[in-house]
């Protein structure tokens, strides 16, 4: 019998696995190697907050609390129903003040995910009958949104992709090329993922309304992070997601600006007049409006600290490791966000070498990392093969010390030297 083909990007995949098992192998029996996988005395770090942030102490209590206490339904006209409704409201009202818009407005999901796809479907949907069927989006957005779009093209819509320079920024010249009046939604993030780089939303926004269009953001990484005014941004749709600024999982928000018309792609009651069916997820929901509560209060002080810290670890890393270099450096970045690539080494052997001395970082996107596939976002950048696999990204968060970066610092250089010798 025959074997199945394997396909380009299966046998990349064996590739990196084989030649992560084999380099940490060696490390881990090698002579000089300090790996000690045992070791329960080592200063653990977590720098990957843009995939996931820990839950805060504070909003940990109010989600237990609303366990127990508000476990009435809020669609119940009773006391225990609008004892939930009550705190439905004071959250929709903290997520209100983050977005800058109004409590009306807030649309709560179980999600970011889920927030990107009701506002790209339910725009779509709710515009094709006045013939606009193309949508637009950039080339380095998250799969909540790719994936989605992808959907909607088998269904018949046009999707085009807008290209980013080397810094991974969309300008407003590529999208002036192509809208058109047939156009129902632009959808590009606020700030990406992956290398941090902010996007000139004000500008694309404008541009998109010029043509009557709606522009949506998903405003996951900059939400709770940097400043996230819808108003002063000028968008019509943004979503967000609690875990992302040390909220809980399965817990999220569309921001829907007042007229914009939306068919919810989920059928059901009537909750969240009319765009989310379902009953609302209460205390998850209460430890969305918390984490938003306090993300605001800490915003005018914790970005310039984490840029900081930030900045001394790219520094650091630039001048005591060869063959380093910054993706997308250049550009206004989130304060917490460096993607810096490493000559001659495979990213996933680094990073776990990083985790087995206790470390944690990241190749890319949590939500695509288990494919191994080489980064989009960095591919769209036009980064050359080796490059982009040679990229960590590190995400600084609330916890991060200057302790931790100093740790970082001592142990990565001799780490990465160690890699290039078993290479």
């Amino acid at each position: 019998m025959r074997s199945p083909a394997v396909s380009r990007s299966e046998f990349y995949q064996y590739t990196v696995l084989l030649t992560c098992c084999l380099v940490l192998l060696l490390l881990r029996f090698s002579g000089d190697a300090m790996i000690n996988v045992s070791s329960s005395h080592f200063m653990r770090i977590y720098l990957d907050h843009n995939a996931t942030t820990p839950l805060d102490p504070a909003v940990a209590a109010a989600v237990a609390s609303a366990l127990g206490e508000n476990f009435g339904n809020p669609s119940s006209i009773h006391q225990y129903g609008q004892r939930a409704k009550a705190a439905l409201d004071d959250a929709r009202t903290d997520v209100a003040a983050l977005f800058g818009g109004e409590p009306s407005e807030v649309v709560f999901t179980s999600g970011g995910t889920e927030a990107d796809n009701l506002a790209i479907r339910g725009a779509a949907l709710a515009l094709a009958a006045a013939g606009r069927r193309r949508l637009l989006a950039s080339a380095i957005e998250h799969e909540a949104v790719l994936a989605t779009l992808k959907a909607l093209e088998h269904d018949g819509w046009t999707v085009e992709l807008l290209p980013v320079d080397a810094t991974g920024v969309v300008s407003p010249e590529s999208l002036r090329r192509v809208i058109r009046g047939d156009v129902a939604l632009v959808s590009v993030m606020h700030a990406n993922n992956e290398i941090g780089t902010v996007q000139p939303i004000g500008e694309l926004a404008r541009l998109a309304h010029e043509h009557g269009v709606l522009f949506h953001t998903d405003a996951a990484q900059t939400a709770g992070r940097i400043p996230c005014d819808v108003r002063a941004l000028g968008v019509d749709l943004a979503s967000l997601s609690a875990h992302k600024f040390n909220g809980p999982k399965g817990a999220g928000a569309l921001w829907a600006r007042r007229g914009v018309r939306l068919v919810s792609h989920q059928t059901g009651g009537r909750q969240e007049r009319g765009r989310r069916a379902g009953t609302e997820n209460v205390p998850a929901i209460v430890g969305l409006g918390l984490a938003a509560r306090l993300a605001r209060a800490r915003l005018a002080s914790e970005g310039p600290r984490l840029a900081a810290l930030r900045d001394r670890l790219e520094a650091g890393v630039l001048s005591s490791v060869r063959g380093t270099a910054v993706n997308g450096g250049s550009s206004p970045r989130l304060p917490n966000t460096t993607n810096i690539s490493f000559d001659r080494i495979e990213a996933e052997a680094l990073l776990i070498a990083l985790d087995l001395d206790g470390i944690a970082v990241s190749t890319g996107s949590a939500c695509s990392s288990g494919t191994l596939e080489p980064s989009h976002v960095l591919t769209a950048m036009g980064l050359p093969g080796r490059r982009i696999q040679s990229s960590i990204r590190f995400s600084l968060g609330t916890g991060t010390t200057d302790a931790e970066i100093d740790r970082v610092l001592a142990v990565l250089p001799p780490l990465v030297e160690r890699l290039r010798r078993v290479r």
